[in-house]
């Protein structure tokens, strides 16, 4: 039996026996990532299997410093406060997993999942303590490698690692999610808010913008002129007017229009307030 007879080895992924079907092997990432393109022309793959391809591809060049949660937006629980207020704090932010810190946020105890507490609801709730429902924290380095993180968060199934810099303070947190929404796109659950209107009005001349929005369509809902050629998204737009990713509450006018960052990550804008400027009188 030849070697092209034989049948394709349990550890060969299936991305590795497509691209021997379609072309020589790829001396690197950019020959690969041709192929990818030309299968996806090709009607080979479809737009959901080269985005999880592609995905797939990025997260090895990508380390947690690149897609972690900042510090600023974390959600932590002190474990010095009552049971109760990390009650109310857990069912007000919808998440399920939480760092717990003693005196401040660098000095991390350990996660706290929130099922873990549901036991205890209906007991004396008041005498409860925290600590001993602590999972350990996974510590982890700022340069670490995506595609490592994925494989150690499967293998040793947590869901979740706090980041630091090099120095040892917390710089953020990064979760198994984040991880699989580099490859996959966002993923929404029952706790996301449900989607709503790209462009929403919220005051007199006050507009709630989704930064993703396309810029055609907040020209046809305002009736204006911005500039379509070089950026698809307004969130883009203002990212390139402003020279730098912009931080909250950061502000910028662009032709009749102001526009604020009213909320982002540590990657991009994510929403924004757009206000009318008044155009000057003719008189």
């Amino acid at each position: 039996m030849s070697n092209d007879d034989k049948p394709p080895s349990k550890q060969t992924s299936w991305l590795d026996r497509l691209v021997n079907r379609l072309s020589p092997a790829p001396e690197n990432r950019d020959q690969l990532a041709d192929i990818l393109q030309r299968s996806h022309e090709s009607n080979i793959i479809d737009d959901d299997a080269l985005q999880i391809m592609e995905g797939a591809m990025r997260i090895s060049e990508l380390h947690a410093g690149d897609i972690m949660i900042p510090r600023s937006q974390m959600e932590i629980l002190k474990l010095s406060a009552s049971p109760s207020d990390i009650l109310k704090q857990i069912t007000e932010s919808g998440h399920s997993r939480f760092p717990v810190v003693d005196e401040s946020a660098d000095d991390v105890k350990g996660v706290l999942l929130a099922k873990d507490m549901l036991p205890f609801i209906k007991g004396d709730f008041s005498v409860l303590e925290i600590k001993p429902l602590l999972r350990p924290a996974v510590i982890i380095p700022e340069s670490k490698r995506l595609s490592v993180l994925l494989r150690e968060f499967r293998e040793r199934r947590y869901h979740m690692a706090i980041v630091i810099d090099e120095y040892g303070s917390v710089s953020g947190l990064v979760t198994i999610e984040d991880i699989l929404e580099e490859i996959v796109g966002d993923i929404e659950d029952e706790t996301d808010e449900a989607e709503s209107e790209s462009i929403q009005s919220i005051g007199e001349n006050l507009f709630l913008v989704e930064a993703q929005t396309e810029v055609e369509d907040f020209n046809e809902f305002f009736e204006s002129g911005l500039s379509e050629e070089e950026y698809d998204t307004v969130g883009g737009l203002v990212t390139s007017v402003l020279g730098h990713l912009p931080e909250v509450g950061e502000k910028v006018e662009i032709e009749d229009f102001m526009f604020e960052v009213a909320e982002a990550d540590n990657r991009r804008i994510l929403k924004l307030h757009a206000s009318q400027l008044p155009r000057p009188s003719l008189v």
